[in-house]
């Protein structure tokens, strides 16, 4: 391959990543690669920042269209979040025991080879990561411009050139610097759970007004029926979607071994505690009929409580937003890294900025994916053909929990769980991949057929190694044109 090897006679080009503070760090370590620069704080909200997303402002409309009453979905805000944390628990083990980045799709290749990993890979890359980005991007957009015409729907083309415009400032970031990036996660993490804060103060002011028409019979209009309580649950647990986002970029997390377990539990358990509050809190003013009519919760509960300063909501909203699209990229270029080190994406984008010392050639392909989806309308659609593919995916990688303890016996494990836990997330899990065939099944057929179209480009470009000779050639002289473009080499690994 055409590898620009003379990058390591320039050592004036070997640098600190320009938002760095361990410049001492550099001094002991100059090899090319992703830095450990995440933090136990950094973590959390990395984590934090990828579960809570809009969804919670919005409307929590699935679950009570699911539950009937206020009360069962109560208890489904709270099963999901235990759910969720037996899940983590289980990528605790899974993470301190495979240190590798990239997550369900690592843990898939250890366990099952590159083909079962790559389909996890081929899914994610091609529509999954892109297109939450894009609807996220979206989203942020609609809420920055809200306040603006509160009267009317907003232009379509001013929110998807918005949109545009914040997906192109994150890949400009996270592109310059990792720590820039993280300090971006921070800060519209705190401002995420300010808001949530705020409505969660509000509520109980609500209860101690009086405001507790609804948890007087909490149960009544109950839902009976298990097909429609199982979507529900479904809905709930993609309301805490990101909890294993951490596991995706555990390469560059101080100490692994320690602050990841930690910042998962302390991440869950907040987002968990969060969540219900939070509910409790829109109960208290937003009518159940109202919530099901898809009312925008929170914007309507902050017209209805906090007079001509209702505006905050939808500013505290976007922000959340926007710490969602970070949340989605930085992680999201970490897979790609992994899987073009794997040999399942190009190999140009495992390759580190010289000067940056981040994944910039995986960032800019998720950059430039996102800003491809934003032209589509039918984003959405193609999310709920392959959703299914998620829970089948991290069920599998709880399952090579099981599969380790069999087969690695003796391998290093610093947290070791419980096997009845995996056992049970796995059982939850067979039930929420089996839900959609039975629900939609049209739609999870298509799911299917696009999974399936990643078979053929895994035997051309993956298993099939022979080659034309000119095909390589082309392969190579467009790494190496990306590579004088970017300044970017492959990274020099040390061991872990």
């Amino acid at each position: 391959m055409a590898e620009l090897k003379d990058y390591k006679k320039v050592d004036e080009a070997r640098p600190v990543d320009q938002g760095s503070d361990n410049s001492s760090d550099a001094k002991e370590d100059d090899t090319i690669n992703l830095k450990p620069k995440i933090s136990l704080l950094n973590g959390i909200t990395v984590i934090v920042g990828s579960i809570v997303g809009s969804g919670i402002f919005v409307s929590p409309r699935g679950v009570l269209a699911g539950c009937g009453s206020v009360g069962l979905s109560l208890i489904v805000w709270l099963l999901c979040g235990l759910y969720s944390m037996i899940g983590a628990y289980c990528y605790a083990e899974l993470g301190t025991m495979i240190t590798k980045s990239g997550a369900d799709y690592a843990y898939l290749y250890e366990a099952f080879g590159p083909f079962v990993a790559f389909l996890r890979l081929w899914i994610e890359c091609m529509i999954v990561r892109p297109c939450s980005q894009a609807i996220v991007a979206l989203t942020f957009a609609y809420y920055v411009i809200e306040p603006l015409f509160p009267t009317c729907d907003q232009p379509d083309i001013a929110v998807r050139l918005l949109a545009a415009v914040c997906i192109l400032v994150l890949t400009f970031v996270n592109c310059a610097s990792v720590k820039w990036a993280t300090r971006v996660q921070d800060v519209f993490t705190y401002a995420k759970m300010l808001a949530l804060a705020l409505i969660i103060i509000t509520g109980f002011v609500q209860l101690g007004r009086g405001e507790f028409e609804y948890f007087v019979e909490p149960f009544v209009n109950t839902e009976t029926n298990i097909g429609k309580i199982s979507v529900a649950f479904y809905q709930g647990l993609f309301a805490y979607n990101g909890w294993n986002y951490l596991n995706y970029v555990i390469e560059e997390l101080k100490d692994p071994y320690k602050n990841l377990p930690k910042a998962i539990w302390i991440s869950i358990v907040t987002v968990t505690v969060v969540y219900v509050l939070a509910n409790v809190a829109y109960f208290t003013t937003v009518t159940p009929p109202e919530i099901l009519g898809g009312a925008a919760v929170a914007v309507m509960f902050s017209q209805r409580l906090y007079g001509i300063m209702w505006w905050i909501m939808p500013v505290f909203v976007s922000l959340s937003t926007f710490g969602g699209v970070n949340g989605i990229l930085f992680t999201s270029a970490r897979l790609f890294f992994v899987g073009g080190r794997e040999g399942h994406m190009p190999k140009v984008l495992s390759y580190v900025s010289v000067k940056r010392l981040t994944p910039m050639p995986a960032v800019l392909f998720m950059g430039f994916f996102s800003l491809v989806y934003l032209v589509s309308s039918d984003m959405e659609a193609l999310i709920n053909y392959v959703s299914f593919v998620n829970w089948l995916a991290i069920g599998l990688s709880v399952a090579t929990l099981l599969y380790f303890r069999k087969t690695r016996p003796n391998a290093n494990r610093p947290i070791k769980v419980a096997l009845v836990w995996p056992i049970i997330y796995c059982l939850v899990t067979i039930m929420l991949v089996v839900i959609p065939f039975t629900t939609i099944p049209t739609e999870t057929g298509i799911g299917c057929a696009i999974i399936a179209t990643g078979i053929p480009v895994y035997v051309v470009f993956i298993y099939w190694t022979s080659k034309p000779k000119d095909f390589n050639r082309f392969i190579e002289s467009a790494s190496a044109a990306v590579q004088k473009l970017l300044m970017v080499m492959p990274e020099e690994r040390k061991s872990i």
